[in-house]
């Protein structure tokens, strides 16, 4: 993990993790998730978010579609490469890749503060959202880039079948059906499915993996071998 004095490099692949402050909810609702969603497209930008004219828009699956029917955006500037994401109902995961030395540090405080803001307005409440500095890895070994994407959209089933942990799965079958559903990462895209297209960064992983199909493949097969020891000291979970 790295701490304050350690330097974030342009190019380098990062495994983000953010925490609610004692561990409380940060997605109440479905509203919420949206709104997260609709955050990692509008912060991620080097000038500032315009979330008065552009919001996710439920109906077409991409949250660069504005929904008062203005078509002259100025392109964005991305400060990260989302590789992957996944969203829990205290936490939630990033994959990214900066595009900047500073780009982690500014994405992350654009996130994580227009978010906390959105919430504490949203529920009338003060304070801290997140649980003090976002907890940051890098992922340097070849094999990890194949291996951490697996695992963070695996998070979901902690919902339905929490054993996975322990390496074990009573029903992989019900545990591929509960992901396809599960709309709150990038798992759908990476399979092909059209979901939060405009998010995420998808070329160089999918390129990796071979495809959408080879994707799909290899992460079922992951899912029946549950291989996440050579991963352990990545995953930022407690």
């Amino acid at each position: 993990m790295l701490y304050m004095r350690e330097k974030i490099v342009a190019g380098n692949i990062y495994h983000v993790l953010s925490r609610g402050v004692d561990k409380r909810k940060i997605f109440m609702d479905e509203e919420d998730h949206f709104r997260f969603i609709h955050d990692l497209f509008e912060f991620n930008d080097i000038d500032s978010a315009n979330n008065i004219t552009y919001h996710f828009n439920r109906t077409s699956k991409d949250v660069a579609r504005p929904y008062n029917g203005i078509n002259d955006r100025k392109p964005r500037k991305l400060l990260v490469e989302i590789l992957a994401f996944c969203l829990m109902s205290n936490h939630y995961h990033l994959l990214i890749r900066p595009l900047f030395d500073d780009g982690v540090f500014k994405f992350m405080k654009k996130l994580n503060t227009g978010y906390a803001k959105y919430f504490n307005e949203k529920y009338s409440r003060k304070g801290a959202l997140f649980e003090g500095r976002y907890k940051l890895v890098p992922i340097i070994e070849q094999s990890h880039f194949i291996h951490i994407p697996y695992y963070i959209h695996l998070n979901p089933l902690d919902f339905v079948a929490h054993e996975w942990r322990h390496r074990q799965l009573n029903n992989p079958q019900k545990a591929i059906e509960f992901l396809e559903n599960y709309r709150w990462s990038s798992h759908l895209d990476y399979l092909g499915k059209k979901n939060f297209p405009s998010v995420t960064s998808r070329e160089f992983l999918l390129e990796i993996f071979g495809g959408a199909e080879k994707y799909k493949k290899e992460i079922y097969e992951w899912i029946k071998n549950l291989d996440i020891n050579e991963i352990n000291k990545l995953t930022l979970d407690d």
